[in-house]
């Protein structure tokens, strides 16, 4: 296996937030990594203009946080700085519809993802910086450690550096958002798009979630009570999350049992065999390729019928009925919050059961 990677880091020390003084940063969107961006650049000193569709929902969202929000073309062209914030299918059809008009020679187009140049949806002209920041952290964390004083780590590619200093630019916005305060890791949009769209479908996302269904639905179908097969195979998978987040995987194993260690050691390599390998191989494949992306795009294209009966067949899967019913007894649940447990305490199910001691090891 490769050793410890040598790949620098950016924190404050490396980023000058005053390259953003006298200039305007435009958020295309304001989905959750929209408002973040956008709320944490202002309260950097940015200025900032939220560009959205008139009379949607965030129009309004982005008016009541008293932000300048402008239709997307509008604000395209009154910007320094284009971060495009929309989701990865509907990038194309914003851009050249009413972004694109605003790119000129002198600006930098920006993306949190690197999906639409990397697959050349977006091909932006002669003479602009084409630059990523790319926050490792759902929009909310990335307000809420902002607003904590802390921040999340994020990546930083620049595809095209026209100026002489595109990287500048991007860590002075990288700090604008707060990750220079957790630390920003170098990659390229190539890199990036790959990596996340593997990680999304073999581990994060598809692999987890597959995961989750297969042991609950083995063991109701051996006979064993749903909710008790929601609590081993779902619920408190957060609790084995969380102890990894904190310390890795060798933290998770000294904060479980002597017996659910032995069994991750011994039972949980049977279960990713050759054949789940080779899988991973031919996904990284795909999305190396574009089979993925274009495949997403034409289903986009067409309106998402596929996706759509997916969504609908596994919102209405029996564990997410048996989990709809138990989370309901949940005050930090949605559920529980939405029937007025939330009210009772703010105890979260981490905070609900504390990890038995480190044991003390040879």
């Amino acid at each position: 296996m490769p050793g410890t990677s040598s790949l620098r880091v950016y924190y404050d020390a490396d980023a000058d937030l005053g390259r953003l003084r006298g200039r305007t940063v435009a958020i295309i969107g304001y989905g959750s990594q929209g408002h973040a961006h956008a709320l944490n650049l202002r309260e950097s000193g940015v200025t900032v203009i939220v560009g959205l569709r008139p009379g949607g929902a965030s129009w309004a969202r982005a008016a009541a946080e008293k932000l300048d929000v402008r239709p997307v073309a509008d604000a395209a062209r009154a910007a320094n700085f284009i971060m495009m914030l929309v989701p990865d299918q509907h990038g194309r059809a914003v851009y050249e519809q009413d972004v694109a008009a605003g790119v000129v020679p002198g600006k930098t187009l920006m993306f949190a993802h690197g999906f639409n140049v990397h697959f050349k949806q977006i091909v932006p002209p002669a003479g602009v910086d084409v630059s990523m920041v790319a926050p490792k952290s759902p929009g909310h964390l990335v307000r809420s450690e902002f607003q904590a004083g802390r921040g999340v780590p994020a990546l930083v590619a620049v595809e095209r550096d026209a100026s002489g200093h595109a990287l500048a630019d991007a860590l002075a916005y990288a700090a604008g958002i707060g990750c220079t305060r957790a630390g920003v890791l170098p990659t390229t949009f190539r890199e990036e798009t790959e990596s996340d769209l593997f990680g999304e479908q073999v581990v994060l996302c598809g692999g987890v979630t597959a995961l989750i269904k297969a042991g609950f639905e083995t063991l109701v179908a051996a006979g064993y009570a749903p909710e008790l097969a929601y609590f081993e195979c779902l619920h408190e998978l957060k609790l084995i999350v969380d102890l990894m987040y904190r310390g890795g995987m060798k933290f998770m194993r000294y904060s479980i049992s002597d017996t659910a260690e032995y069994g991750d050691y011994t039972r949980g390599p049977t279960l990713v065999t050759s054949a789940v390998r080779a899988r991973m191989q031919q996904i990284l494949a795909d999305i190396q390729s574009g089979v993925f992306a274009r495949e997403w795009i034409e289903e986009s294209r067409q309106g998402g019928p596929n996706f759509q009966r997916m969504r609908r067949e596994q919102n209405d899967h029996l564990i997410e009925r048996v989990g709809a019913t138990l989370r309901a007894m949940m005050p930090w649940s949605e559920e529980g919050r939405a029937s007025g447990l939330g009210t009772r305490g703010s105890e979260t199910p981490s905070e609900s059961r504390t990890p038995r001691p480190e044991p003390q090891r040879a």
